[in-house]
């Protein structure tokens, strides 16, 4: 199966701190996404979001600097993971994450590619604009 890599970065308008948190924090999550979110804040632990859409297990996590996740969707092939992180680093006006997600199977790029943006980044963003 052929596969791509996914780069995003965006910014935010608060501390690292508090993106990392948004990303590991199941009542969060569920906040800006509208679904069920149900997220260890454990290296090893499972994860998964928007009502069990997406699963995976967090594979590393780096306090208010990294998290390293294994990633698939529900509608991906049988047994096919990406390999997701988020970085994140201050900046003047908040934060910056910078993203990566490999192994995306090719035909599922485009929808990965504007699911990142429409459902985690708008969202996330509005949501910390109302703090």
């Amino acid at each position: 199966m052929k596969t791509k890599t996914i780069r995003q970065a965006v910014e935010f308008p608060t501390a690292p701190h508090n993106v990392y948190e948004t990303l590991m924090d199941s009542k969060k999550i569920s906040q800006f996404s509208g679904e069920k979110a149900v997220v260890s804040r454990k290296a090893g632990g499972k994860f998964s979001v928007f009502g069990d859409w997406a699963s995976g297990k967090n594979l590393e996590l780096v306090a208010d600097k990294k998290i390293v996740q294994s990633w698939r969707a529900s509608d991906w092939p049988e047994k096919v993971y990406s390999k997701v992180t988020f970085r994140l680093t201050k900046t003047k006006k908040g934060t910056k994450l910078a993203f990566t997600q490999t192994g995306v199977p090719s035909e599922m790029v485009r929808d990965i590619i504007l699911g990142w943006k429409d459902y985690y980044w708008k969202p996330m963003r509005a949501m910390f604009l109302t703090f």
